[in-house]
């Protein structure tokens, strides 16, 4: 892997540590993660990752916070483009769904959304996230509605069980379970969107 930009005192970037702990998470899992294989990959001890980030689940927290940082600004693009309310809502639903198994960014959501029950950090992190989507998705579908392509409905309350059904394709989809391929998984998840949205 290519060396990025380190800081001024010669450490890796936070951005850098964030993007090993995705690629480290997707080539061997959240079970085998440890500070000191992280510490290696990035030249400088785990001791000194934990002491910049403070706990294992913080770093966890924030490698997903980045990574859907940077997938809130690819739906605010996607938002904004002039096409059809129906089809951005297939692209948005393409967007949602892991890029296959093992997919990072779902591995650290499924490992986090265990450990919500016990953690009010983690709790209020997760319902920031999933606002941000929902919230989104929402906004999409009443531009539908207003554009004629969707009847009148209660967006909120769509966005909701569309992206709890989305949660669980997504689940399967990840954890690579016996007919999810990605492409199974997003019809599934477009035959859930014509269901639950109603079209005119």
């Amino acid at each position: 892997m290519t060396v990025r930009a380190r800081e001024r005192d010669g450490r890796p970037s936070r951005e850098r540590i964030l993007e090993e702990v995705m690629a480290a998470v997707a080539e061997h899992g959240l079970a085998e993660l440890t500070m000191a294989a992280l510490g290696r990959r990035l030249g400088m001890s785990g001791g000194h990752i934990l002491y910049y980030f403070g706990s294992k689940d913080r770093i966890f927290l924030e490698a997903l916070r980045w990574s859907e940082g940077l997938l809130a600004d690819e739906r605010r693009a996607l938002l904004a483009r002039r096409t059809p309310a129906d089809r951005k809502l297939d692209q948005f639903l393409g967007l949602y769904l892991p890029r296959g198994p093992r997919d990072p960014r779902w591995m650290l959501w499924i490992e986090l959304w265990a450990r919500t029950p016990a953690d009010e950090t983690l709790r209020e992190a997760q319902d920031d996230l999933d606002a941000g989507w929902r919230d989104d998705l929402a906004a999409l579908l009443a531009r539908g509605v207003r554009q004629g392509r969707f009847a009148e409905h209660d967006t909120a309350a769509t966005a909701t069980q569309l992206l709890a059904l989305l949660d669980g394709l997504s689940t399967r989809l990840v954890l690579g379970l016996r007919d999810t391929e990605r492409a199974t998984v997003l019809q599934l998840a477009r035959d859930a969107a014509r269901s639950l949205v109603p079209h005119i």
